[in-house]
């Protein structure tokens, strides 16, 4: 979808009759389109084609014979039982890039496995250190993993393409939902690496960094993000204590890391004296990082969100007019747009297979009643 969003003709390929699982996972439905399938699908065209077929695998080689890039996400050896892997395309096509994406990657003892964000969160150590700090560890409230793997691979199918550049040669990329989690542990498991000490858990606090972690207020919460020793004086000065700042057990992000037992309890007293929207205007017209706990309705409608294009409306086949979110790139000079909704089930085979491969309606027609698409 991001690739697509800057400017990719991305084809996506179903099983005629059922396709993407995620055009399943209703409600809430948009029409006859579930909201999870429209979440990930927009700028895309989606065809249909019966992969257990002689003519189904043909199309797929004629295809990515005129392809840029392939992406499939199958488990390991599938797509050499189907005569689809990167050995048999690359001979066809050199310059193809060719990037399979699974739960634990192409090689070691967990290959062959299924791999699931929800499981993959387990596995990969971030809901240990996700949830409050005793009780049950919590996942993150959106399939984190599937979507960083997913950046993952754009980047990584960006530089290839690159490289293509200089070489003239595609290659495989082989990207893993588990290498990506253990990947965005980043300072957390360098903390580990650096120590040998197992990280815990924090709630809403950092374990490096204090006072980093949501504050209740007299109608509320806030989240306060105080990174430089500078705004925490700023913040005890707006608040009326600069004590908590001139107290050397307080002065410095080091020893008010060692002493945050004493100082997180004193900073709640602090913060439950005023309402959010008041802590918020008077620590931000001084640069001290603060932020309302908005829900995603209040997030969605945020002005700040709208000004920057985040949500669009697009007209979808069967849905009428329907909003999505937007890209996050903005490019100044070939911009990211949202050409095309989140298409229906097989909606553009006709179209591709005329306009890429040069069927004419009657081969359309027989392909279709074979099963073939």
């Amino acid at each position: 979808m991001v690739l697509g969003d800057y400017g990719a003709d991305v084809i996506k390929v179903e099983e005629p009759g059922s396709g993407d699982s995620t055009r399943g996972w209703g409600p809430p439905w948009v029409g006859d389109q579930s909201a999870y399938y429209l979440s990930a699908n927009r700028n895309k065209r989606a065809i249909t084609v019966n992969l257990k077929s002689p003519q189904g695998i043909e199309i797929m080689r004629s295809l990515a014979a005129l392809s840029d890039v392939v992406i499939e996400n199958f488990k390991p050896g599938t797509t050499a039982r189907m005569g689809l892997d990167y050995a048999v395309l690359a001979a066809i096509n050199p310059r193809l890039v060719y990037c399979s994406l699974t739960g634990y990657g192409q090689t070691g003892p967990y290959r062959d496995r299924p791999g699931y964000d929800f499981v993959v969160q387990a596995q990969g150590g971030v809901m240990s250190i996700t949830g409050p700090e005793t009780g049950e560890p919590y996942k993150v409230g959106v399939a984190i993993v599937d979507i960083t793997t997913g950046l993952f691979a754009a980047t990584a199918i960006l530089a290839a393409l690159h490289e293509r550049g200089n070489s003239g040669l595609g290659q495989y990329i082989d990207v893993a939902l588990l290498d990506s989690q253990i990947a965005w542990l980043a300072n957390v498991a360098h903390n580990y690496l650096a120590t040998g000490d197992v990280p815990k858990r924090y709630g809403n606090a950092h374990a490096s960094i204090v006072p980093y972690e949501t504050f209740a207020t007299r109608d509320g919460y806030v989240a306060v993000a105080v990174g430089a020793d500078e705004q925490y004086r700023k913040l005890c000065e707006l608040a009326g204590r600069r004590d908590l700042y001139e107290d050397d057990r307080f002065r410095t992000n080091r020893a008010r890391v060692t002493n945050r037992a004493t100082l997180i309890p004193l900073l709640r007293t602090v913060f439950a004296t005023r309402p959010s929207a008041e802590w918020i205007d008077l620590l931000l017209g001084a640069g001290v990082p603060i932020g309302p706990i908005n829900d995603v309705a209040t997030a969605i409608e945020d002005p700040q969100v709208q000004a920057r294009a985040m949500v669009q409306e697009v007209d979808h086949p069967t849905a009428g007019r329907i909003k999505v979110l937007g890209p996050v790139a903005k490019f100044a000079r070939t911009p990211a747009t949202v050409r095309r909704a989140p298409p229906p089930l097989g909606y553009d085979t006709d179209a591709v297979l005329s306009e890429l491969l040069g069927y004419q309606p009657h081969r359309i027609a027989q392909a279709r009643a074979a099963g073939v698409i």
